[in-house]
């Protein structure tokens, strides 16, 4: 009777301490610009990376929304564009969404689906194109993984498959809560 006891207390610890976190809210304006009353590297006199970093893939001031979705907005286009900003919708309960960005040669259809790894939330975009040798029909997966640091702190990493033959890369963009 005791093992059958002790069975019993190890099956209830297992599942207290295996109880659901709650899930963060990234609501909020975030930006990656320097604080105020602080040099950006640029303006503090630092040389420009020699190769280019796509950072989040989502700018560097970025409005979010949450309830069962997620929302991010952001300004992409040049005040003189006269074009709104860019508006990104990824449902909370990992069902496909499609989000449509008109770009450069025409429109870009991306399908997401979301799904939660403890506390971060990670966005799985699959991206379509056409091989420009073979004419053939490929895709490619961008994941951004978000996560707070704390209340004023968002952490965006960006990991992008390798397409055409390159390879695949990661980013890590944090941004502060304004």
């Amino acid at each position: 009777m005791s093992g059958a006891l002790v069975a019993a207390v190890a099956v209830w610890m297992s599942t207290a301490s295996a109880a659901p976190q709650p899930v963060p809210d990234f609501s909020g304006r975030w930006t990656t610009d320097a604080e105020p009353g602080r040099a950006s590297p640029a303006q503090a006199g630092a040389q420009p990376s020699a190769r280019s970093d796509m950072g989040s893939g989502w700018g560097s001031t970025i409005a979010i929304t949450q309830n069962t979705q997620l929302v991010v907005e952001y300004t992409f286009f040049g005040r003189g564009d006269m074009q709104p900003p860019l508006k990104f919708v990824y449902a909370l309960d990992g069902s496909a969404t499609k989000n449509t960005v008109m770009m450069g040669r025409g429109i870009e259809v991306q399908v997401s689906r979301t799904a939660w790894d403890g506390s971060a939330l990670v966005i799985t975009t699959t991206h379509a194109l056409t091989d420009p040798v073979s004419g053939k029909p490929l895709s490619f997966d961008v994941k951004r993984r978000l996560t707070l640091d704390s209340a004023t702190s968002l952490v965006v990493e960006v990991t992008r498959d390798g397409v055409l033959g390159g390879k695949p890369s990661t980013t890590r963009t944090t941004y502060r809560k304004i």
